[in-house]
């Protein structure tokens, strides 16, 4: 929508008007020339030549000044509301790329999918109703990697988190999820906020990295920093060979432990997520422990209209003025 930003310019429209009306008019040179009531008769057979005053210029100096205070109105086009963040709180998601999440454990839609997938999936619902708090992402396998650093911008994080990849870290089957809490105490401790969290997410156990699990949570510990720590992958899978058919325990290599630890030292939980719907149940528990401020904020964004009605009412008054000089 068009809005004025300072509309009481408009009340300036009527002045011209006004000024005509309350004034008195000026005498022009015919009008204080002598008048000569014989005149016709002095003119004998002389055809007398009357020439009609030019409309067109008074109308366009009208437009011109309508224009004019339309610009200094400075009108300005409003795009839709956009909602601003004001909890004041900082999430980060650290997301398993190790090669064991691509193990197919897991159901979505009555298909099997790999552990990433449906974390991509459950996590993607999570971040659209985080309004309100900043979130970032990091990736880790044997390295941990900032992803996407704190923003109100949910929209880019969950696309970044749709085209990452196993094997984006690196090449080996490790894991570093001592380096993965590491980094986010170090992005997570920069500023003053209210509450300050990590979600963990991983199939696995630490066998990589420069820093233990444990004391990268005591320093998470002495930082305000709270973790959830979620463990992912089947109890049990069934395995289908030449053979027969057998059981095999795909999160034998699941570090629950460690994940219990973690969370302990940092005042947060640690969740078990064997399937689709316990996934999606934990991070619906997130929601309600860390729930999402309720007060909403909205900015709208402006853009400056006024120099298009400006350049119009210059145009119009060069055309005047182009006209005055020809006559």
């Amino acid at each position: 929508m068009i809005h004025f930003h300072w509309s009481w310019v408009l009340l300036a429209l009527p002045l011209p008007y006004l000024f005509r009306v309350l004034l008195p008019p000026q005498l022009n040179s015919e009008q204080a020339a002598l008048k000569v009531p014989f005149l016709d008769d002095l003119s004998t057979g002389a055809t007398k030549m009357v020439t009609k005053p030019q409309q067109w210029p008074l109308w366009l100096a009208i437009l011109a000044w309508l224009l004019l205070v339309v610009a200094s109105a400075r009108p300005q086009w409003l795009d839709e509301p956009i909602e601003q963040g004001i909890s004041g709180r900082d999430l980060m998601l650290a997301v398993d790329l190790s090669g064991s999440m691509d193990e197919e454990d897991f159901l979505l839609k009555n298909k099997r999918v790999n552990r990433l997938m449906a974390t991509k999936v459950v996590a993607t619902d999570f971040i659209r109703r985080r309004v309100g708090d900043r979130v970032g992402l990091i990736l880790f396998g044997t390295q941990a990697y900032l992803q996407v650093p704190l923003t109100f911008d949910r929209e880019t994080v969950i696309t970044l988190l749709n085209e990452s990849f196993i094997g984006i870290t690196d090449d080996e089957p490790a894991t570093s999820i001592g380096d993965a809490i590491g980094l986010a105490v170090k992005r997570l401790t920069k500023e003053d906020v209210k509450s300050r969290v990590l979600i963990l997410l991983t199939d696995g156990a630490n066998t990589a990295g420069e820093i233990t699990p444990i004391k990268a949570a005591e320093l998470a510990a002495n930082r305000d920093l709270k973790i959830y720590t979620i463990g992912v992958g089947a109890d049990e899978m069934l395995i289908r060979s030449f053979f027969g058919t057998r059981k095999v325990n795909p999160s034998k290599d699941l570090d629950e432990k460690t994940l219990t630890a973690i969370a302990d030292k940092t005042g947060g939980r640690y969740f078990r997520a064997r399937n689709t719907e316990e996934l999606d149940k934990i991070y619906q528990i997130l929601d309600e422990l860390e729930p999402v401020e309720k007060d909403k904020q909205y900015f709208r964004p402006r853009s400056e209209l006024y120099f298009y009605p400006l350049a119009i009412a210059l145009l119009l008054m060069g055309m005047i003025c182009v006209n005055r000089l020809r006559t």
